[in-house]
């Protein structure tokens, strides 16, 4: 007879912001999967946003600028304002958007955990884009050419960094679950 094996402890939820940062193809959106199997938010995917602002028609020559962000803020304020914790999931790639994302926790008064993403094997990096099927109906997968050139602006905040070419999205999962218990630890015992 085979012992069954316990689920993995789930974090309760609570109202806190956690952002996925980091280039195309370092594996954010797997982490995001692996994460929210053990921790239930609300999940926003900027990629998901863009595309569906690009399907709509309405931008002019498909541009999508920064609209698919603010889109994103505005998601995440309403959730968190209802007591949800939210993880978004995006390149997050200057410090305005890394600002805006804690304006939208200051505003919210909620926790916040910003985390990039990172993919130090270069090899492996490369492969993922060049490998990647798209999950997002519609959208461009970027080349890796498009990827090295994309303005990403060194993080000068702190934050958690994950580094998936050292650790499996499971690992990084439980990595970022733990700093979330520390996070909303901290931010109750106050209360």
């Amino acid at each position: 007879m085979s012992a069954a094996i316990a689920p993995a402890p789930t974090l309760a939820p609570a109202p806190i912001l956690v952002v996925l940062g980091g280039l195309p193809g370092v594996g954010k959106s797997t982490v995001a999967h692996a994460l929210l199997a053990h921790w239930p938010a609300v999940y926003l995917r900027i990629d998901t946003i863009e595309q569906a602002l690009r399907d709509s028609g309405v931008l002019m020559a498909g541009e999508v600028g920064a609209a698919g962000y603010r889109v994103a803020y505005a998601l995440a304020r309403t959730q968190l304002a209802l007591g949800m914790p939210v993880l978004a999931d995006c390149v997050n790639p200057l410090p305005v958007t890394r600002e805006a994302w804690r304006t939208v926790a200051r505003d919210t008064r909620v926790p916040l955990l910003e985390v990039e993403v990172i993919c130090s094997n270069a090899a492996e990096h490369q492969r993922r884009v060049e490998t990647r099927a798209m999950e997002v109906p519609g959208l461009l997968v970027p080349t890796w050419q498009a990827v090295l050139q994309h303005d990403y602006a060194h993080w000068g905040q702190e934050r958690l960094v994950v580094d998936t070419a050292r650790s499996s999205a499971a690992e990084a999962a439980r990595h970022i679950l733990s700093a979330l218990r520390e996070r909303t630890a901290i931010t109750t015992q106050g209360i």
